[in-house]
């Protein structure tokens, strides 16, 4: 029964450990050529930019197309254009590429959500979300050190060129899954063109607002999201400058990091029976943001390191409770799309906060921006518990509850 589950975790394991061993060669990569740290940052500018310009139209195009095929697609343009990268001369070239790559990267994360949810029974749900922050949370200790490793042995270039072969892997894994749309619908003959798109646009609004809670939950969810990119910005700096800490220590602290996920998920994936989809997001509503505060106010590594422990610990349950409550509530046939929009305003807030962040830390002391920004991000949690809280919203969050569909012909 768990045999393509685990078979679609061992593809979601391979890609993400190359997705770590190519930011890190690439980041080393542009410094190298540039000398530049703003030459860095702007391959993270990217990633934001490049959702904003695909999910506008990816929405209609993944829940119009067979999932399966398309990750395979994805997968194997993604490894083509990142087997190049080591090649271009031209850093704009090269950042280019990168765009593109990012657009491949924000279709294919919705369409391997659609695939998740029609593959996995909803009984199954939880604990496979809880599996899959264990192997994502794997890849954040297992890319780093496997660069590290790559990177003393030979060049930054190998290292790319490595996370290629994985994506490759990856698409060869996904074609052994079973094609869970064998029968052509009838919206997947249809062309996506701009009549097409705000039509899938009103749609939307219209499950938005006769599902005010889902949309609620889900925008709220986001702004964590949104305060964890902002305040990740800071982090180095603050590690450093701030706490003094030498990079071989700060890189122990993200490995510290990278633990207390592991262990969040383990318990998610051991006790999915007794945990409930609410509790768990409620529970890392609260103690992720407390993680950071206290890391804000942290003096020296041993403070530190347990406010990284408890905000990835507790962002384990965040994450298990809610991409199971987004998949038991949102019908799969809509997914794509409801998620793509929705993006979008997110990529625009992690722009904004994310800038606004770095101004102000420019300008004043990095602590007591960091701990203003965590205090927000508590506030956050109150209310999301405030939400998911509400007796009346109980039916959203059983396990067993029945398949709603609560919008017809989207």
């Amino acid at each position: 029964m768990w045999r393509y589950p685990l078979l679609l975790l061992f593809g979601i394991g391979v890609s993400n450990v190359g997705a770590w061993i190519y930011l890190i060669a690439l980041n080393l990569i542009v410094l190298d050529r540039t000398g530049s740290p703003l030459a860095v940052s702007v391959l993270y500018i990217l990633i934001p930019i490049a959702t904003l310009c695909s999910n506008v139209w990816s929405g209609s195009l993944v829940d119009r197309l067979n999932k399966r095929n398309l990750m395979i697609f994805l997968d194997l343009v993604r490894a083509l254009l990142i087997f190049s990268l080591p090649y271009m001369n031209s850093l704009i070239l090269m950042y280019v590429l990168v765009f593109i790559i990012n657009i491949a990267n924000s279709i294919f994360e919705p369409a391997s959500m659609v695939y998740m949810t029609k593959l996995i029974p909803k009984k199954d749900r939880q604990r496979f979300n809880a599996l899959r922050n264990f192997i994502n949370s794997s890849g954040f200790i297992l890319g780093p050190s496997i660069a590290g490793i790559l990177l003393m042995m030979g060049s930054p270039y190998a290292a790319i060129q490595l996370n290629a072969l994985a994506l490759f892997i990856s698409a060869i894994i996904i074609l052994l899954l079973p094609n869970l749309e064998v029968r052509e619908e009838n919206m997947m003959s249809m062309k996506v063109n701009i009549r097409i798109i705000k039509d899938d646009w009103r749609k939307i609004f219209s499950f938005s607002r006769s599902n005010r809670h889902i949309t609620l939950l889900y925008i709220l969810f986001s702004g964590i999201t949104i305060f964890m990119a902002a305040l990740d910005s800071l982090e180095a700096v603050f590690a450093t400058e701030v706490l003094s800490l030498t990079e071989s220590a700060y890189g122990f602290l993200v490995s510290i990091a990278g633990i207390g996920i592991i262990i969040g998920s383990l318990i998610n994936a051991l006790f999915t029976n007794s945990l409930k989809i609410n509790h768990l997001i409620g529970f890392g509503a609260i103690f992720t943001p407390l993680g950071y505060i206290i890391f804000a106010y942290s003096q020296n590594f041993i403070w530190a390191s347990i406010g990284f422990f408890t905000l990835t610990f507790a962002l384990s349950f965040a994450n298990t409770g809610f991409f199971t409550f987004y998949q038991n509530n949102v019908p799969v046939n809509i997914m794509g799309r409801f998620s793509s929009l929705l993006g979008i305003v997110e990529a625009l807030l992690i722009i904004l906060f994310t800038v606004t962040a770095g101004i102000f830390a420019e300008l004043l002391e990095i602590r007591p921006i960091y701990l203003m920004g965590s205090l927000a991000f508590l506030v956050l949690g109150v209310i999301i518990n405030i939400v998911i809280f509400d007796k009346s919203k109980k039916v959203y969050y059983e396990r067993d509850n029945t398949d709603r569909e609560p919008l017809r012909n989207v």
